[in-house]
């Protein structure tokens, strides 16, 4: 992995009747970035979606503990979600989303895992580089980068149920611990605390008209990019919009009985200097 620019080309674009539209950086991961990214692709003249590197669980976590490249789960979905309308193309993305079959040591990996991994290893760890050139292969109409040039690990205090000491809390390390827990988070680190971020990402910030943060697992896909102290001074630095998209649904052990105001003020308590503007 590398902090070095990415090629002199910025990558794909948004292209279409949108060309003239604002310039979007979508902040967040899984199924719920994939979601706004879908929502922003008609509207955004240049769409960028900034995608968690902290999944430890399933495909990506089995590459990440044997590969020294960033966790593909997430990036991968990204990625088809910005896929071109060309039945090639979206051939071309139902395919990286396929998922391996059988018993075997490759059961269960999305093929995209598998074929990012393989580019990132080509281009000698630039994770940037084999981001661009799966976009060309699937002719996005945007670009993917990681929030973070490392894999993230995800550090929570949860509130444990104990009647006799109510203010009792353990610590979880991990994504998909800090998911399946059914108690409630209190709060949430990254480690490493400072990690290096492209200045790709920090550029596309820079120039953004837009920044949209949600909808996803408000604490391990929406809030961590907030804890990463360059993105964090680079969103405060922008003049962009930052909008939040809340969930429709509540997720358990992370956001049970939120109601609007709450999923705001855990976010208030993040963003140090960052605005928001709904």
């Amino acid at each position: 992995m590398t902090t070095a620019p990415g090629p002199a080309a910025p990558g794909p674009e948004a292209s279409g009747p949108a060309a003239s539209g604002p310039s979007v950086v979508a902040l967040g991961g899984g199924h719920g970035l994939a979601a706004a990214l879908a929502a922003w692709r008609p509207l955004a003249g240049e769409l960028t979606a900034v995608v968690t590197v902290a999944d430890d669980g399933g495909s990506s976590g089995r590459i990440r503990r044997e590969m020294p490249v960033l966790p593909p789960g997430d990036l991968r979905m990204a990625l088809a979600a910005l896929a071109g309308d060309e039945p090639r193309t979206r051939e071309m993305a139902t395919l990286l989303q396929h998922r391996l079959g059988g018993s075997g040591v490759l059961a269960g990996h999305p093929v995209g895992n598998l074929v990012l991994t393989g580019l990132t290893e080509m281009h000698g760890g630039d994770a940037v580089r084999a981001l661009d050139t799966l976009a060309d292969l699937l002719g996005a109409r945007g670009r993917v980068l990681p929030m973070a040039d490392v894999p993230l690990d995800l550090v929570a205090i949860v509130d444990t149920v104990d009647p006799d000491d109510p203010q009792r809390s353990r610590h979880i390390r991990g994504q998909v611990a800090i998911a399946a827990s059914p108690d409630r988070v209190r709060s949430i680190r990254v480690t490493p605390a400072d990690p290096p971020v492209h200045p790709d990402v920090l550029a596309a910030i820079a120039r953004a008209d837009v920044v949209s943060l949600g909808p996803g697992s408000w604490y391990t896909s929406v809030l961590p990019h907030l804890l990463v102290p360059r993105l964090r001074a680079a969103l405060a630095a922008s003049s962009a919009q930052v909008v939040v998209v809340l969930n429709l649904e509540p997720q358990a052990g992370e956001t049970d009985d939120f109601s609007p105001e709450q999923h705001l003020r855990v976010l208030q308590d993040h963003l140090q200097g960052v605005p928001l503007h709904t």
